[in-house]
């Protein structure tokens, strides 16, 4: 059966999800980190990802139970003019990556690469929005974090390592920058659901049941353990992720994030390159544009039209949605409303179904 989308205005989304976090007890300076995080995830993931809005009850009911922590210390545990290494005390993970790479960025600044090394952190959301942080100051950005154990090391039946996202960011020549923002999975639980609303069947590469059956079942997936990008390669990206994050930082790693509710210990890197440490900025992105148009040039295969760069539909699904509004699952549009209710704050939303 297909899922039901509903319409909403861009601008009226982002001012309601501010307003939600501050009624959340979160500080508006936080609160503009969380919502600049929603709303690009909003913006530019498929519905089916699992980011976004949809994720203001989580936030809700975990700030209500003490899980994150607004206002959280935002500990520089040790530094030198390159590195850093942060503990983020339990607080809201889009500030504390967000804060990493704005630390990351001045030490590029200074010596042409800023390294930092998070600790202590909770769910961070779209690795894309820390790394295009970077982006903002002429440099490129790489952002990379670990996660709950749902993925499965190739051979395994049950999962030990996590999704643990990538975001990569350069900027170009042209109107938007080249963005890598992947999981380390071939896809995620959000998906899976996506598909079993929709009474589809799924790639038999996405996951696999309890007893370690691949399937293209989605229900019989749910509790069952994640498959990695490209088989053995996937996992093994995942599992250096854990140790350029978890293991390196002195936080947790493999099964340990999210296993306590109240302490997430989720671990991230952030890395910035100061593009004009290396070369003019003009120059690299006409260099990049050259990149660009051989890539785009290239002999097209049976059955496609054109040849896209990273970010570059997420950056058309933006514009189409600043122009004609965002589209909100019903089931989130209605969980929206509720949280409404209970924050006591106004809901400016019609229910206008898109055709």
């Amino acid at each position: 059966m297909s899922i039901t989308l509903i319409r909403v205005p861009v601008d009226a989304l982002e001012n309601f999800t501010l307003h939600a976090f501050m009624a959340m007890g979160v500080s508006e300076e936080e609160a503009r980190y969380c919502t600049r995080g929603l709303m690009h995830s909003e913006m530019r993931c498929l519905p089916g990802q699992g980011q976004g809005v949809r994720r203001l009850p989580v936030y809700n009911e975990r700030i209500s139970k003490g899980y994150i922590q607004p206002g959280a210390q935002f500990e520089i545990v040790k530094e030198s003019p390159a590195l850093a290494l942060i503990d983020g005390h339990n607080g809201l993970g889009s500030v504390v990556a967000q804060k990493s790479m704005e630390i990351a960025v001045q030490k590029a600044k200074v010596c042409g690469v800023g390294t930092v090394v998070v600790r202590g952190s909770t769910h961070f959301g779209s690795s894309a929005v820390p790394a295009l942080r970077a982006v903002e100051q002429d440099c490129i950005g790489v952002a990379m974090t670990n996660a709950g154990p749902e993925m499965a090391p190739w051979g395994a039946a049950s999962g030990v390592v996590g999704t643990n996202p990538w975001g990569l960011a350069a900027p170009t020549g042209g109107s938007f920058p080249v963005v890598l923002d992947i999981a380390l999975t071939t896809a995620g639980k959000g998906m899976m659901q996506w598909y079993q609303r929709e009474g589809r069947k799924m790639p038999l590469d996405w996951a696999l049941t309890p007893d370690g059956e691949e399937t293209d079942d989605p229900a019989a997936a749910m509790t069952g353990a994640l498959l990695g990008i490209g088989q053995y390669k996937g996992y093994g990206l995942a599992m250096l992720t854990d140790v350029m994050t978890g293991v390196l930082a002195g936080g947790g790693f493999g099964l340990v994030p999210y296993s306590n509710p109240a302490k997430q210990d989720v671990s991230h890197l952030m890395i910035a390159l100061d593009i004009a440490w290396f070369m003019p900025l003009e120059e690299f992105k006409s260099r990049m544009n050259s990149f660009i148009n051989d890539i785009k040039s290239a002999k097209l295969r049976p059955g496609f039209e054109e040849i896209l760069v990273p970010g570059e539909i997420d950056y058309r699904r933006e514009i189409d949605y600043r122009q004609n509004g965002a589209r909100l699952d019903s089931v989130i549009f209605d969980q929206l409303k509720e949280l409404a209710d209970k924050l006591q704050i106004d809901f400016p939303f019609e229910r206008e179904v898109v055709s």
